[in-house]
């Protein structure tokens, strides 16, 4: 068997992405939008994405349970066997836990990607390139392998990685995760030349992860290991509907990566974001004069710069001196915010759930 055979890919597709309120809602987040005006969801890019790393039949998606039908409307290539479908939303521990035991069921020399659904990624090759070079390692090593983004800004947002000795080409041991810092902490990690971000995305073999999560995660590994007869069967369904919810919710990053000692990080540079916020995507889509994201098509702009517009198609939108602002219209929300304040909005759908509930969510 070729080592394609083995390669598998799963896409984490079950957040709310409540920072992008009100495009991303309960009933249809960001993953299932057309996030850059490109005619496809994150989702449907992200996908595409892998293909040319392994077959269609080796992409595996793992969501909530309410998002099944969006998934197959998006991605008919993949068969219902191919999402997972999560009960109750545990955060990543589990997550990354259950699907490296369905695919272990399935073939016991897997090695896998497991990743997020609504990052963008620039410089799709390079990006190939790197997983495979991850891939190859992790196949012949026991290793936890995490890409880590080479930073091109002090950036506040996101958690570090510092790497130590170069343990093959390409490949470097991990020294420690550091959380997302403060200012002054980003500029020594970049100017240090030791730090990368932490994307998380994530490269190993079944045998390696399912080994960490046995010895350093015992509580998830036993709850999810009493079924492991039932996975890629007609029984899984029921089984993780019983006990996926009484798994503990915790990160990938906090039950395995931060513990383990076998954890090592490819250093990459190909046109990441992993689009956590309306001034991200500001960031990455293409701009008019002013510096003006702009996904409409009937705008009338006077005096606006550096603000992101986002309206239903054929509705007429007038906007005057405004700088700096974000500008959503969902039809039944508009949201008109600061772009420097973006960072309330996760707190404002918190104030707008206890004024009028979940309608609006």
């Amino acid at each position: 068997m070729s080592a394609t055979t083995h390669t598998y890919v799963a896409i984490m597709a079950g957040g709310v992405g409540s920072r992008f309120w009100p495009g991303s809602r309960e009933a249809r987040p960001k993953q299932f939008l057309d996030m850059l005006g490109v005619g496809k969801s994150l989702l449907r890019l992200t996908f595409e994405r892998f293909l040319p790393l392994c077959p269609a039949s080796n992409i595996f998606i793992v969501t909530n349970a309410a998002y099944k039908d969006q998934i197959k409307s998006q991605i008919p290539e993949i068969s219902d066997n191919q999402i997972l479908c999560e009960p109750s939303r545990n955060n990543t521990g589990p997550c990354v836990a259950y699907t490296a035991f369905k695919l272990a069921a399935l073939d016991p020399e897997a090695n896998f990607v497991i990743a997020p659904s609504d990052h963008i990624v620039l410089k799709e090759q390079a990006f190939l390139d790197k997983i495979q070079l991850a891939l190859r390692f992790a196949a012949d090593n026991d290793a936890l392998v995490t890409l880590g983004i080479e930073p091109s800004r002090p950036d506040t947002g996101y958690g570090y990685i510092q790497m130590d000795r170069e343990a093959s080409p390409g490949i470097f041991k991990v020294k420690r995760f550091a959380e997302k810092p403060d200012l002054a902490a980003a500029r020594e990690f970049v100017a240090s030349g030791e730090y990368v971000w932490n994307a998380g995305i994530f490269i190993w073999s079944v045998r390696s992860i399912l080994s960490a999560y046995e010895s350093l995660s015992p509580d998830i590994f036993n709850i999810l290991q009493s079924g492991k007869d039932q996975y890629n069967t007609s029984d899984e369904q029921s089984f993780i509907d019983v006990h996926y919810p009484s798994t503990p919710n915790i990160s990938v990053d906090f039950a395995i990566m931060e513990k383990a000692r076998n954890v090592y990080t490819v250093p990459a540079e190909f046109g990441w974001s992993d689009l956590g916020t309306w001034a991200s995507l500001h960031l990455e889509c293409p701009k008019d004069g002013h510096e003006n994201v702009v996904q409409s098509d009937t705008v009338l702009a006077l005096d606006i710069d550096d603000c992101l517009v986002r309206t239903p198609k054929g509705k007429l939108v007038v906007l005057k001196d405004l700088h700096g602002y974000i500008v959503v219209d969902e039809g039944d929300v508009l949201l008109v915010y600061p772009k420097s304040k973006e960072q309330e909005i996760k707190q404002v759908t918190g104030m707008v759930r206890d004024r009028f509930g979940d309608t609006f969510l």
